[in-house]
């Protein structure tokens, strides 16, 4: 620790301003690690929602490939006044559905966030915009 008294007023001012910059140094290198974490964290976000959307659109398509030709089939057997077609059409629209819901589910998750940090990245243009922009 420095003795005031035997300071001169230029070593007072020059410690005071380098412990600003060292300061504004580390709130720029924690604004750095925050857009980090926020970037992973959306990045895990975007992921989990992109497993479902995708097994929700292959569960989709495998249940419409083998339902398609399966129950039909055995409805045709049970209730052979209603034509093969129309069992297919039947089914053909409710596996269609499903898909498309779970499909819509998926999109609505990436909806629901965005996966650019804006605080963090408003606090750093502020930071840099402060320390670049003379008083």
């Amino acid at each position: 620790m420095a003795d005031p008294r035997t300071d001169t007023p230029d070593q007072s001012v020059t410690t005071l301003v380098t412990g600003i910059i060292n300061d504004a140094q580390e709130l720029i290198r924690q604004q750095f690690a925050l857009f980090r974490a926020e970037v992973h964290e959306d990045y895990r976000k975007t992921k989990e929602a992109a497993v479902s959307l995708a097994i929700g659109a292959g569960i989709a398509f495998l249940g419409a490939v083998l339902l398609t030709f399966a129950l039909p089939h055995l409805l045709f057997w049970a209730i052979p006044s209603v034509p093969l077609w129309a069992w297919y059409l039947i089914f053909g629209v409710l596996l269609t559905g499903t898909g498309g819901g779970l499909i819509y589910g998926g999109l609505r998750r990436f909806d629901s966030f965005n996966p650019l940090p804006d605080q963090t990245v408003q606090a750093m243009r502020e930071n840099v915009r402060w320390q670049t922009t003379p008083r």
